[in-house]
């Protein structure tokens, strides 16, 4: 009979040094079945292990003890080999896919050293042959590097063909060889955790990026995942494959018809007539490849479509190579002529930039591959019982959703009103039954569902001088800022029918607003919340308050990403809302704009001004803002949704113009404070406005503080007005004056102040001083009132207060005084928080 040994001895020394315990098959099988019961049994469950299980009677508790530390002890080891052996595939390929860049990048350089002795030598015998000067000699002598134009074809499958295997070879040039001169992207370092090896082109036709990486998907996947780029290119709009051809080489060609949503209201959608190749390489190798068909390939002709500007697309498409141990190794090649043309002056860089085709086309395909990987590899439930498959079809539709609304197109049913005489917001109708879908029940919630028409108002704005990234997360932490309660609460009700839809009803405002957070993605770049809105109900009857609920995709909130949008779209859910439940997608998109096209000429500022006026008495976006047009420049798009009955389109639309105004003053508001020619460097709000007004009112505080407590407020000898209001501003401790009113409300705070208050200096003028202090609080600051305007000061105990976005913050005590002005008049009364912190 078999025997099993272990050598594992007792830790505490009750096993003899050198003895062994030999176990049967019978006991090993026996342990082991306990072992898959319950891996770390106590002493008293080994004991009863003994008791339950006869064959395990004639070993000790101890020895047992060391069998299931000898067995966890394998487990461990099994696991860390098997995620050893699985790093050690992916650095196997990465260094496979770096000796394979390594190479080409040399035969790049071979061919550059090799152009650059060729140009050398043209230079020298052009300076040599001095008495030829036409221009006619200067054009022939680089004749020999033009491509010859592509010989006319016919529309048959043998002339298809001719012109797939042509692109297969333009496409594998690019992506293997050297055929574009590839430039690493900025910001992107390639190694074992990133994305993959990104690369944009330098110096070619249109915009070129290109992309490989390891992804752990089979290469049939990974095809039939590239190939439905609706599903993870946000800018697609569709896809039809208008005819299929089977090659005599066992592929496909198939010829395609592909929609671009517009990404602003500046600009038209694109669309591209397509031939598409599929075919299996002699070393195993799939490949997909692309390009426009046009008249100079002798091709089919697709006729151009309203509303839509042709654009073309070189040859491009998908390298997949399965990788030993599992999974693939993909290139990826995007290079596309956008027509930079059709679109204003100011937007053009979006449709020049090989960067920002980089972020939205070919690092998207690589994310979509690696989700649906890490989706496959780790199946788990996530947010409100959802698997990650199906929170991404919910992120798929938000964005869909508002491209939708943001394009407009008339085949969807979209109709354009007339304006009320300022064409800042445009105001689109769609009546289509579909456009409500799956809010078309009969009832919804027990409410019917009395909706039947949807309303879409849209604008465009310049910002200047503010990072996207910064903008967009104070839009979403500080929804109080620009949103109004009552149209949250209206829309909500429009598409659930729910019991907020009554006539004549008031709404109050925000009790507070809770971010829930769903998922992210594979790299963190985009998240799906849920915003929970507190206590929004109608005035006339509080029984009625409830919280309402926002689906929101948050994306681009990373500062240091290259070209990247930046997105905040949200919709109203109800709590347990379906899968198929209507989405009214509205939102913000943020486009950073290229400052590297002569981005100091004044000229173009005024141009861009000239074609983006804002607000309803149409201020130019330029002069809202300081600052030599350079630096930060971004596109904001603005679109937001409401579902109406068709009778009260009049009135919904004017609420709709009105509510858009309202948000693109607030954004201008907002960004003119987060303007990083007044950012702090580590907090992101604003530093102290150097007006003499500022300066007037930090000297008036400290010699007011000298006065009354008799010390210096600041260490600072300088009596500079600069230097006052600068140390004041970088005061440790949270320094804040209000108003004398009767609802005393705060008109100036330093960094720490805004910091603790989580506001800005435009938005602390909303902030009353009742609002920060808790029921104690507020009552020890009226018994200290009267002491602080008839003695000149009061110091108050330490205790909790709150921040504007309802969050406690404990301070250790702090000091009121009141603040005079030259001639000893009460100006405002000033607090400082000493050592404040969140709780």
């Amino acid at each position: 009979m078999m025997a099993v040994t272990t050598s594992c001895k007792d830790g505490k020394g009750g096993m003899d040094n050198g003895k062994y315990v030999r176990y049967t098959p019978e006991q090993v099988e026996a342990l082991e079945r306990l072992y898959h019961e319950c891996p770390k049994p106590s002493s008293i469950r080994r004991q009863q292990l003994i008791r339950e299980c006869p064959i395990l009677s004639n070993i000790e508790p101890k020895q047992i003890k060391v069998w299931f530390q000898n067995r966890r002890c394998r487990e461990k080891q099994r696991k860390e080999a098997s995620r050893l052996q699985a790093v050690n595939r992916k650095l196997t390929a990465m260094n496979k896919l770096l000796m394979e860049e390594n190479d080409r990048l040399q035969k790049q350089v071979s061919q550059l050293v090799y152009e650059n002795g060729y140009f050398r030598q043209q230079t020298q015998n052009t300076t040599l042959a001095t008495t030829d000067t036409s221009c006619e000699s200067v054009v022939t002598s680089g004749q020999h590097h033009l491509t010859p134009p592509h010989p006319p074809r016919d529309a048959s499958p043998a002339g298809l063909l001719s012109i797939a295997e042509e692109t297969l070879t333009e496409f594998l040039s690019k992506a293997t060889g050297t055929a574009v001169e590839w430039v690493q992207m900025p910001g992107m370092k390639p190694g074992p955790d990133s994305i993959g090896i990104v690369a944009i082109s330098h110096g070619c036709t249109g915009v070129a990026a290109r992309a490989c990486g390891l992804v752990g998907l089979e290469p049939a996947r990974v095809a039939e995942v590239l190939k439905d780029r609706p599903s993870w290119f946000r800018d697609c709009r569709a896809v039809d494959v208008l005819n299929v051809l089977p090659t005599p080489n066992g592929g496909t060609i198939e010829l395609l018809y592909m929609q671009l949503y517009a990404p602003t209201t500046l600009a038209p959608a694109r669309d591209f007539w397509l031939l598409r190749y599929t075919s299996v390489l002699e070393d195993g190798s799939l490949v997909v490849c692309e390009r426009s068909l046009s008249s100079t390939q002798g091709g089919p002709s697709m006729p151009t479509v309203q509303h839509f500007v042709r654009a073309e697309m070189l040859p491009s498409g998908y390298l997949v190579r399965p990788c030993e141990g599992g999974g693939s190794i993909i290139h990826i090649v995007d290079h596309m002529d956008l027509e930079p043309c059709s679109v204003p002056e100011v937007l053009r860089p979006l449709y020049e930039s090989s960067t920002v085709l980089a972020q939205k086309t070919t690092m998207a395909a690589l994310r979509q591959l690696r989700q649906i990987a890490q989706e496959v590899s780790q199946s788990t439930v996530t947010g409100w019982g959802r698997r990650p498959a199906a929170l991404r079809a919910l992120t798929q539709r938000l964005s869909r959703g508002f491209n939708e609304a943001l394009n407009g197109f008339t085949d969807e049913g979209w109709s354009s009103m007339g304006s009320d005489g300022i064409d800042d917001v445009t105001i689109l109708v769609n009546s289509n039954p579909g456009k409500l879908m799956g809010a078309n029940h009969a009832f919804v919630n027990g409410f019917p569902a009395v909706t039947n028409a949807v309303l879409c108002a849209k604008a465009s704005m310049l910002l200047q001088n503010v990072p996207a990234a910064v903008l967009l997360r104070f839009l979403r932490e500080h929804r109080s800022e620009w949103a109004d309660s009552s149209i949250d609460a209206y829309s909500a009700a429009a598409v659930k029918a729910g019991p907020f839809n009554l006539p004549g009803a008031r709404f109050g405002g925000f009790g507070g607003q809770v971010i829930l957070p769903l998922a992210h993605t594979v790299e963190h770049e985009e998240s799906l919340e849920v915003i929970k809105l507190e206590n929004v109900g109608c005035q006339e009857d509080s029984i009625m308050s409830k919280d309402l609920f926002l689906l929101q995709l948050c994306s681009g909130l990373d500062e240091n990403a290259v070209g990247t949008c930046a997105e905040l779209i949200f919709a109203p859910i109800d709590s347990t809302f379906a899968d198929d439940a209507p989405l009214l997608p509205s939102g913000f998109r943020i486009i950073p704009l290229d400052s590297g096209l002569d981005a100091s000429s004044p000229n173009r500022t005024l141009d861009l001004a000239s074609a983006l006026e804002i607000g309803p008495a149409g201020n130019r976006a330029s002069g809202d803002y300081s600052g030599n047009g350079g630096g930060m420049r971004s596109v904001m798009t603005i679109a937001f949704q409401f579902a109406f009955e068709s009778h009260l389109q009049e009135n919904v639309a004017s609420m709709a113009r009105q509510y858009v105004r309202s948000i693109v003053s607030s954004v201008q508001r907002v960004a003119l404070a987060l303007s990083p020619s007044n950012l702090s460097p580590h907090s992101g709000l604003r530093p102290p406005p150097g007006t003499p007004e500022a300066q007037t009112l930090a000297h008036w505080i400290c010699n007011s503080y000298r006065r009354y407590l008799g010390v210096e407020l600041l260490k600072s000898n300088s009596e500079a007005s600069e230097s006052i209001l600068k140390t004041l501003w970088h005061h440790a401790d949270a320094i804040m004056c209000c108003s004398l009113k009767a609802l005393p409300v705060f008109n100036f705070a330093n960094q720490a102040g805004l910091d603790m208050l989580e506001t800005t200096l435009v938005a602390l003028q909303d902030i009353t001083l009742e609002k920060i202090f808790d029921d104690h609080g507020r009552k020890t600051l009226c018994a200290e009132f009267p002491q602080i305007m008839q003695q000149g000061f009061a110091c108050l105990q330490g205790g909790i207060c709150l921040s504007s976005m309802g969050r406690p913050v404990s301070y250790e005590r702090a000091v009121a005084w009141k603040v005079l002005d030259e001639e000893d008049n009460s100006h405002c009364i000033c607090f400082m928080f000493v050592n404040w912190s969140f709780v």
